[in-house]
Protein backbone atom coordinates (compact mmCIF):
# COMPACT_ATOMS: atom_id res chain seq x y z
CA UNK A 1 0.00 0.00 0.00
CA UNK A 2 1.36 3.30 -0.73
CA UNK A 3 1.05 5.54 2.48
CA UNK A 4 -0.23 8.88 2.85
CA UNK A 5 -1.48 11.67 5.34
CA UNK A 6 -4.73 11.31 3.20
CA UNK A 7 -5.13 7.35 4.02
CA UNK A 8 -3.99 7.16 7.59
CA UNK A 9 -7.14 8.43 8.86
CA UNK A 10 -8.77 5.36 7.56
CA UNK A 11 -5.70 3.09 8.94
CA UNK A 12 -6.55 4.53 11.79
CA UNK A 13 -9.85 3.84 11.90
CA UNK A 14 -9.49 0.69 10.58
CA UNK A 15 -8.17 0.01 14.44
CA UNK A 16 -10.68 1.43 16.82
CA UNK A 17 -8.00 4.82 17.14
CA UNK A 18 -9.15 8.07 16.51
CA UNK A 19 -7.48 10.00 13.88
CA UNK A 20 -6.15 13.02 15.90
CA UNK A 21 -3.61 15.08 13.97
CA UNK A 22 -1.29 14.11 15.72
CA UNK A 23 -1.99 10.79 15.47
CA UNK A 24 -1.93 11.04 11.91
CA UNK A 25 1.50 12.28 11.81
CA UNK A 26 3.05 9.90 13.70
CA UNK A 27 1.25 6.79 11.78
CA UNK A 28 2.75 8.60 8.57
CA UNK A 29 6.44 8.86 10.51
CA UNK A 30 6.04 5.27 10.71
CA UNK A 31 4.37 4.02 7.55
CA UNK A 32 5.83 5.75 4.77
CA UNK A 33 9.19 5.00 5.52
CA UNK A 34 8.96 1.38 5.64
CA UNK A 35 11.73 1.08 8.18
CA UNK A 36 11.90 -0.04 11.91
CA UNK A 37 12.06 3.27 13.77
CA UNK A 38 12.66 4.15 17.30
CA UNK A 39 10.07 6.48 19.50
CA UNK A 40 13.16 9.26 19.04
CA UNK A 41 13.26 8.72 15.23
CA UNK A 42 9.11 9.29 15.20
CA UNK A 43 9.74 12.27 17.00
CA UNK A 44 12.43 14.19 14.93
CA UNK A 45 10.27 13.15 11.88
CA UNK A 46 7.11 14.37 13.11
CA UNK A 47 8.60 17.61 14.37
CA UNK A 48 10.50 18.57 11.40
CA UNK A 49 6.67 19.37 9.93
CA UNK A 50 5.18 20.23 13.21
CA UNK A 51 7.09 20.85 16.21
CA UNK A 52 4.37 21.29 18.80
CA UNK A 53 4.50 16.77 19.41
CA UNK A 54 5.48 16.22 22.78
CA UNK A 55 7.64 13.32 23.36
CA UNK A 56 4.91 12.47 26.01
CA UNK A 57 2.81 12.39 23.02
CA UNK A 58 4.70 9.89 20.92
CA UNK A 59 5.30 8.00 23.43
CA UNK A 60 1.65 7.34 24.53
CA UNK A 61 0.47 7.36 21.01
CA UNK A 62 2.82 4.39 19.76
CA UNK A 63 1.50 2.81 23.47
CA UNK A 64 -1.83 2.94 21.44
CA UNK A 65 -0.51 1.88 18.22
CA UNK A 66 1.18 -1.60 20.21
CA UNK A 67 -2.19 -2.17 22.32
CA UNK A 68 -4.60 -2.22 18.77
CA UNK A 69 -1.90 -3.92 17.23
CA UNK A 70 -1.06 -1.47 14.35
CA UNK A 71 2.52 -1.99 14.86
CA UNK A 72 4.91 -4.44 16.83
CA UNK A 73 7.81 -3.73 19.06
CA UNK A 74 11.14 -4.64 18.47
CA UNK A 75 13.38 -5.34 21.95
CA UNK A 76 16.76 -5.33 20.21
CA UNK A 77 18.29 -4.43 24.58
CA UNK A 78 16.85 -2.32 27.43
CA UNK A 79 18.04 0.49 25.25
CA UNK A 80 17.32 -0.14 22.19
CA UNK A 81 13.54 -0.37 21.27
CA UNK A 82 12.19 0.00 17.37
CA UNK A 83 8.18 -0.08 16.38
CA UNK A 84 7.76 -1.84 13.04
CA UNK A 85 4.78 -0.97 10.96
CA UNK A 86 4.57 -5.06 9.81
CA UNK A 87 2.81 -6.52 12.73
CA UNK A 88 2.73 -9.64 11.07
CA UNK A 89 5.23 -12.49 12.33
CA UNK A 90 8.06 -12.35 11.02
CA UNK A 91 12.15 -12.43 12.21
CA UNK A 92 15.27 -9.31 12.15
CA UNK A 93 18.50 -8.50 11.26
CA UNK A 94 20.55 -6.27 13.45
CA UNK A 95 23.27 -4.27 12.97
CA UNK A 96 25.36 -3.98 16.12
CA UNK A 97 27.61 -1.19 14.40
CA UNK A 98 25.20 0.35 12.88
CA UNK A 99 22.63 0.18 14.60
CA UNK A 100 20.17 -0.91 11.94
CA UNK A 101 17.22 -3.11 12.72
CA UNK A 102 15.79 -4.53 9.44
CA UNK A 103 13.26 -7.76 8.36
CA UNK A 104 14.70 -11.46 7.41
CA UNK A 105 13.36 -11.94 4.08
CA UNK A 106 13.50 -16.01 4.42
CA UNK A 107 11.10 -18.45 6.06
CA UNK A 108 12.77 -19.31 9.05
CA UNK A 109 11.98 -22.47 10.68
CA UNK A 110 12.90 -22.53 14.61
CA UNK A 111 12.88 -26.44 16.16
CA UNK A 112 13.55 -27.98 19.83
CA UNK A 113 11.84 -25.16 22.12
CA UNK A 114 11.45 -26.30 25.51
CA UNK A 115 8.62 -27.54 27.22
CA UNK A 116 6.23 -24.73 28.67
CA UNK A 117 5.59 -23.84 31.68
CA UNK A 118 2.04 -25.07 33.23
CA UNK A 119 -0.86 -23.32 32.10
CA UNK A 120 0.85 -21.18 29.41
CA UNK A 121 0.73 -21.06 25.73
CA UNK A 122 3.27 -19.00 23.28
CA UNK A 123 2.17 -16.31 21.72
CA UNK A 124 5.20 -15.73 19.49
CA UNK A 125 8.68 -16.22 18.40
CA UNK A 126 11.42 -13.01 18.18
CA UNK A 127 14.17 -13.87 16.35
CA UNK A 128 16.86 -11.52 16.02
CA UNK A 129 20.29 -12.40 14.55
CA UNK A 130 22.67 -9.56 15.09
CA UNK A 131 25.06 -9.21 12.63
CA UNK A 132 28.48 -7.23 11.98
CA UNK A 133 30.79 -6.24 9.24
CA UNK A 134 33.95 -8.73 8.87
CA UNK A 135 37.05 -6.88 9.53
Amino acid sequence: MNYTRDNMAGLLRSHDINPTHQRIEIAYALFSRHEHVSADQVMAIVNTRHSETSKATVYNTLKLFLEKGLVREIIVDPTKVFFDPNPSPHHHYYEVDSGRLYDIDADVQISGLPPLPSGMTATGIDLIVRVRRKR
